[in-house]
């Protein structure tokens, strides 16, 4: 009796010592500690965001911040993730209202203005819409208006109604017309410019890009090619292939995490049953597949060779949790309690001391074990600027669950 009396006592001191090291377990037990978890992380990623700050010039962007050599990398206001650190600023100032916060923001908006004429990416919804959509969101400047319809135009330069879809990337071979699934985060940019300026033409592109992409980018168990090649001159398929994966049949996670996202949105703007339809088969895919780790944080690639010692992603993770939560918003009881309760699991994860950084440390970042480009050998188990980005959107989509 003593015996098991003892074990009992040790098993309640050991779970309330991990809870003191860990305080992100808390989520999902009830609804006030959840909040004061989710505020405490907002407290703390304000600050720590504050301290990267400190650690970029004028018209630097962070990148990524690599721990094994201690370094911190960073881009002008070209590179595809300029928006992701003002858009995590602004998301945090909606949660704090630190002064200093909204004055870092805004100051980096100066510096991203003038790509609201970029013709040459398809990325201006991740680098204007995560940004000024925010600023604008939050505070209806119409100079911020104007940027982002601006924005809007540029994207849709890069629209061919001959292939029926945006090219992503650019080639040497002007027959060749690339699409990634990534571009399916930028439509979101389209739908509002349709909204705000009654022009249904935006509508019309992000819609016919969605409908393509079904079409030509999954595969019959609704995981996603990484790039489909186009070709430019009638919209033939000319190859199925990946950059960023493993290999041209594998599922690339961020992959999948960029297509969930984007037709859990498409849903959301639409309210056309097949997006919806479409999101769920990609969680589906996701959640069934016995490659997904239990603590739901997905490897780097869903068919990487070495698992379960290959590298996790949480910059996809936080991407998926923060689908979920807008997904189960959407579907059945049974269905939704499974997305939210999923991403909870990724979210309690990402917010105990394997990912979340302390502040001070990891170079000003939040999230640490993300994966840019494996095959380059680029940005391998590192913090990743959209990493942070999805991972305080989901905390702060979390938050207005909770509070309803």
């Amino acid at each position: 009796m003593y015996k098991n009396l003892l074990s009992l006592c040790l098993l309640l001191l050991t779970t309330i010592t991990l809870r003191a090291q860990n305080p992100a377990s808390l989520i999902g037990t009830n609804k006030a500690a959840t909040l004061k978890t989710i505020n405490g992380i907002f407290k703390d990623a304000d600050q720590q965001y504050l301290h990267l700050a400190t650690l970029i010039k004028k018209n630097q962007f962070p990148k990524a911040y690599f721990p094994k050599n201690d370094s911190l990398s960073t881009s002008d206001s070209g590179w595809w993730c300029s928006g992701f650190y003002p858009g995590t600023l602004f998301y945090l100032y909606e949660q704090t209202k630190n002064p200093a916060v909204l004055k870092t923001a805004e100051a980096k908006l100066e510096e991203l203005k003038a790509e609201q004429f970029n013709k040459s990416t398809h990325d201006l919804g991740f680098m204007m819409y995560c940004s000024f959509g925010n600023a604008y969101r939050l505070n209806p400047n119409p100079a911020y208006k104007e940027i982002l319809i601006n924005s809007a135009k540029s994207l849709c330069s890069r629209f061919d109604p001959k292939v029926g879809l945006i090219k992503s990337w650019n080639s040497g071979n002007p027959n060749d017309y690339v699409v990634i699934i990534d571009n399916m985060m930028n439509l979101e940019l389209l739908f509002w410019a349709t909204k705000v300026t009654g022009d249904s033409s935006y509508y019309k592109i992000a819609v016919t890009h969605a409908d393509n992409t079904i079409k030509n980018h999954f595969r019959p168990d609704y995981s996603t090619y990484h790039l489909v090649v186009y070709n430019a001159e009638n919209g033939a398929v000319k190859q199925k292939k990946t950059a960023q994966g493993f290999s041209d049949a594998s599922a690339w996670a961020r992959g999948q995490a960029w297509g969930l996202y984007g037709y859990t949105l498409m849903y959301r703007e639409t309210k056309n049953k097949k997006y919806l339809e479409q999101a769920q088969h990609i969680s589906d895919f996701i959640l069934n597949n016995p490659n997904l780790p239990k603590d739901k944080i997905a490897y780097w690639d869903f068919n990487a060779p070495n698992i379960p010692e290959a590298f996790r992603d949480a910059s996809a993770a936080a991407i998926m949790a923060s689908a979920w939560l807008e997904l189960s918003g959407y579907v059945s009881k049974n269905a939704g309690t499974v997305y939210n309760n999923t991403a909870k699991q990724i979210l309690s994860v990402l917010s105990g001391p394997e990912y979340l950084a302390k502040q001070g440390t990891n170079g000003g970042f939040l999230l640490k074990h993300s994966v840019g480009h494996l095959p380059a050998k680029s940005e391998i188990d590192v913090a990743i600027s959209y990493g942070d980005y999805y991972y305080i959107e989901a905390l702060s989509r979390l938050k207005q669950i909770v509070t309803k």
